[in-house]
């Protein structure tokens, strides 16, 4: 943003958009039902973060189960809800930093340690799920953790992404508020 001379005014929204788009992930990991399927016929098993769904044979009921019963499904969903949660306070906390004319660059610097233990969060559930999961839930033919998985595996590493951003963007300050005389490189002869 700084080095290619992008003016400030123009890519102030980079960031709470990027957050945007984070949230709009989480959103699709939360509610997703691919954070486990079969991954060859007959498709038998399908999981999401909230439930586990087998099928006797192709084209039967499918019977589902509550992943809440079991205490590290409820620590799985808990903590990754905890790093959603933390990722929409980040988000409406970017947006209210950066629709203010004079930015508050210690208060983004917050914002990007807030980032880093939504992080955090959201790692430890993304960790506890298929380590748990794969041991304690009988699964059938070959399976993969699949789309929403991915989806949340996306979320936690946008979060650590602009948790840096958010963190080494006031180590600019000067630059991005055009206080800074610009360089030239022209000498004369």
């Amino acid at each position: 943003m700084v080095k290619y001379g992008l003016d400030y005014t123009r890519c102030r929204w980079i960031l709470p958009l990027l957050l945007g788009i984070g949230v709009i992930f989480g959103i699709i990991a939360l509610a997703g039902r691919g954070w486990l399927e079969s991954q060859t016929l007959p498709y038998v098993h399908q999981a999401s973060l909230w439930e586990s769904c087998t099928r006797p044979e192709q084209g039967g009921e499918w019977n589902c189960q509550s992943l809440m019963d079991y205490a590290w499904g409820r620590a799985a969903a808990a903590t990754y809800l905890v790093g959603f949660l933390l990722l929409v306070i980040c988000f409406a906390l970017a947006i209210i930093a950066f629709a203010i004319d004079t930015l508050r660059f210690n208060f983004i610097r917050g914002i990007g340690g807030l980032l880093f233990v939504a992080a955090v969060f959201s790692i430890m559930g993304l960790v506890i799920y298929p380590v748990k999961f794969s041991t304690e839930i009988e699964m059938t033919g070959i399976n993969m953790f699949s789309w929403a998985y991915g989806f949340g595996w996306t979320t936690a590493i946008m979060e650590i992404c602009l948790g840096f951003f958010f963190c080494c963007l006031p180590n600019y300050e000067d630059q991005i508020l055009g206080n800074v005389k610009p360089t030239y490189f022209y000498s004369s002869p």
